[in-house]
């Protein structure tokens, strides 16, 4: 009985009951000259793929919309009741047929949705009483240390506790290449372990997961109308109740009803309906597979029209860890590796973020700090004053030294313009009102920023522009490596929202990149927020416009390509419907297009418009994965070359 139930609920069960039926009374008289045998099949044909048409119809009439199925209902019985049983049986026939085949492929279309739902792991590994055991993914609890072995999906979001492996991503930020994890990273549900072993505590599990936040979204961005998507089903709204009406007028005037029920199935506007929303499910579901998360279709749609991409400069164009670049010794007595320890002495206790690159600098040179300063005496705007080893210690700029009176010697003046002007931060090392050296400490520029801008130019973005509260001389030094068109520096949060007002005042549809926090107001005001990382960011995933799920700046110009080629997309299925029932409307009333004839070209039309919207779900761009040495990395400063504190 069950496997009854299943082949009676296939969608292909209904149109192979009706099309042998069809066969039956196409063949009977012929064979049997019993042609009244054959209008009975023809009949039974029509009744079995147009029952559910029938019921559709009447419960949209209940319901006030007069939809297609109503009209292809009407044209149905009308051709039964005037003795055209063939032209009933082919019209029900191809019409449920069309919806198979619609329905089959709007399926398809959703298959990001379904692949994201799939790689969800449905049991976990967990350690409870110094013990291994396998529970469901719901039932693991927040805290508890999961076990993820070489080929199993990650079952929860946690952060590794112990061990190494490499994790497949794809399913999260859309990145092929495997990533490696060491203690303290991030894992995400749904990742696929490739290689190693890892301890990891849960952070996350059941509906908080990032998995399960993507899922929610994409669901909810592929139901959401795009602004056309409202205006055509408006359009639609009034447009069957006027075939319906000039199908009346026509069978009034000529007295000819198999021409008015013609007419009525000819002017269904199934093509016109499916356009639109069959291209946002498809666009939204390529995005989602390649990592971008797009709200709606109305953000589809702005997307397309972007101009004006701003970006916020650190951790957006940089990647937001500063690392020491120079190190320049300015006192003969004082070697590279003394200047990287008085000033590593210094900030050992400072909660400055440049500190942690000098920290970091020291220890790669074999040199380590223990203990901390005996006085530390922050300088807002300046630097800091230190007592350590009994020694006084001074890091910052120029002004810090003319504060404590030191004399400030043309080469340190010299060596610290020298760093500003490339973009690097100086920083001043004095011991005991003495000199010693600068250092430079820089950003480093993301490797793929410059191809990014390249891109985004390419999509059809006319002007990239960087806004930062940093200096202009540092601002411009990016800018040089990273090919922006236009450059707003020392700025305020207020100030960044102002330049995306004023942008959108020139008549601009602007999209902003940033962190989320500083750049709050400039997002909301922009007409696309993109949030960029923010796999693991519930906030960013549920808030922004946009977001990219990778920490792949190349994910930007993609995401608007997605869009433009999806609003394109659009309005070739709109052109492709629209021409389609004006020639039969045409062909109808001219003569030479029967009810059967349209209906086929009519169900033709759809299958076209489908078939035109999965184009969207192949990859025409992957862009390659973009691997730099360390060495030969831009370095270039985002936090400042003046005062520092």
């Amino acid at each position: 009985m069950s496997a009854i139930r299943i082949w009676m609920n296939n969608r292909w069960t209904i149109p192979a009951i009706s099309g042998v039926l069809i066969i039956a009374a196409l063949v009977i008289p012929p064979l049997f000259g019993a042609e009244a045998v054959g209008n009975i099949f023809m009949v039974a044909a029509a009744v079995v793929a147009g029952t559910r048409i029938v019921i559709s119809g009447a419960r949209a009439l209940w319901a006030h919309i007069i939809g297609i199925d109503l009209l292809v209902s009407i044209a149905a019985i009308g051709a039964v009741i005037i003795g055209q049983y063939w032209e009933a049986a082919a019209v029900t026939f191809l019409f449920a047929i069309g919806h198979a085949l619609e329905t089959a492929t709007l399926n398809k279309t959703r298959s990001a949705l379904a692949e994201l739902i799939a790689v969800a792991p449905d049991v976990a590994i967990v350690m409870r009483d110094g013990e291994q055991v396998e529970i469901s993914t719901g039932a693991v609890i927040m805290g508890e240390t999961v076990l993820v072995k070489n080929g199993a999906k990650v079952p929860v979001d946690g952060e590794v506790i112990s061990g190494t492996g490499s994790l497949d991503e794809a399913s999260i930020t859309g990145e092929s290449m495997p990533t490696e994890k060491l203690i303290g990273d991030q894992v995400f549900a749904g990742t696929v372990a490739r290689s190693g072993f890892l301890q990891v505590r849960a952070t996350g599990v059941g509906a908080d997961t990032t998995l399960a936040r993507i899922i929610h979204r994409v669901e909810d961005a592929q139901d959401a109308k795009a602004k056309t998507q409202v205006f055509m089903d408006r359009f639609s709204a009034w447009y069957t109740p006027a075939i319906m009406v000039l199908a009346l007028v026509v069978g009034v005037l000529t007295a000819d009803v198999v021409l008015a029920l013609t007419l009525l199935v000819i002017g269904c506007p199934g093509a016109l309906v499916i356009s639109i929303p069959v291209s946002i499910v498809a666009g939204i579901g390529r995005a989602a597979k390649d990592g971008i998360l797009i709200k709606g279709g109305e953000f589809l749609e702005t997307s397309a029209k972007i101009t004006v991409v701003a970006v916020d400069k650190t951790g957006t164009l940089t990647m937001g860890r500063p690392r020491v670049t120079d190190v320049i010794v300015l006192d003969e007595s004082t070697t590279r590796e003394q200047v990287l320890t008085w000033a590593a002495r210094a900030e050992a206790g400072s909660e400055h973020p440049l500190s942690r690159a000098i920290l970091d600098a020291a220890a790669d040179e074999g040199v380590r700090i223990t203990g901390l300063s005996e006085s530390t005496e922050p300088v807002p705007g300046k630097g800091i004053a230190v007592t350590a080893a009994g020694h006084h210690i001074l890091i910052g700029n120029l002004a810090l030294l003319e504060q404590y009176k030191i004399a400030d010697a043309d080469a340190t003046t010299n060596a610290a313009n020298e760093l500003a002007t490339l973009g690097r931060t100086p920083m001043i090392v004095a011991v005991d009102n003495r000199v010693v050296g600068v250092i430079g400490v820089a950003d480093e520029v993301r490797p793929e920023a410059a191809q990014m801008v390249a891109d985004l130019h390419a999509a059809g973005v006319t002007k990239v522009v960087m806004l930062t509260g940093d200096t202009l001389l540092v601002a411009n030094a990016i800018g040089a490596v990273t090919g922006v068109d236009e450059i707003h520096a020392s700025l305020l949060p207020e100030d960044k929202l102002d330049i995306v007002a004023a942008l959108q005042a020139e008549g601009h549809v602007v999209a902003m990149v940033g962190d989320g926090v500083n750049d709050a107001p400039a997002l909301a005001t922009a007409n696309i927020g993109v949030a960029m990382g923010a796999a693991g960011s519930a906030v960013a995933v549920e808030t922004a416009d946009i977001a990219l799920m990778g920490d792949r700046l190349l994910k930007l110009p993609e995401a608007i390509s997605l869009a433009r080629r999806t609003v394109n997309n659009m309005r070739q299925n709109i052109a492709i419907a629209l021409i389609t029932v004006a020639l039969l409307l045409l062909g109808v009333l001219l003569g030479g297009v029967t009810m059967a004839i349209g209906m086929l070209v009519h169900e033709a039309s759809v299958l076209i418009v489908i078939v035109n919207a999965m184009r969207l779900m192949r990859r025409t761009r992957q862009s390659a994965t973009i691997t730099v040495a360390p060495e030969t990395r831009t370095p270039i400063t985002a936090i400042g070359s003046t005062p520092r504190r």
